[in-house]
């Protein structure tokens, strides 16, 4: 399994962006697709996640203001950025998770500034 993610980049507060993941390889039916982040100097954190019947769950700090979804072309992931604040700051990773299994994209940076 292959992620790669892109859409970083940088944005004022307030800003928007979205990120995208796209996955080769054997992705199973029943694969929990997730967005972690990791702010420097900080543990990474999951942001978003998105079940295989299409339920979603979100870290407090984004919700309402981060949307996850499954993209058109398969195996790929979105997570749309709104109201972006400076604590946003971080590279932020794709995670496939099946069958007792992480897998990792190399990151993206999302850098919010003032």
């Amino acid at each position: 399994v292959q992620l790669v993610e892109s859409g970083g980049g940088l944005v004022q507060t307030g800003g928007s962006l979205t990120l995208s993941c796209a996955a080769s390889g054997s992705i199973h039916a029943d694969a929990v697709m997730r967005w972690f982040r990791q702010a420097a100097g900080e543990q990474r954190v999951m942001v978003a996640l998105i079940e295989p019947d299409g339920s979603t769950t979100y870290r407090d700090s984004v919700k309402g203001r981060f949307t996850i979804s499954r993209g058109s072309a398969k195996n790929t992931v979105v997570l749309q950025l709104n109201s972006l604040r400076v604590e946003d700051t971080a590279v932020y990773y794709c995670n496939v998770l099946q069958f007792g299994m992480n897998y990792w994209g190399k990151g993206t940076l999302v850098t919010v500034s003032s």
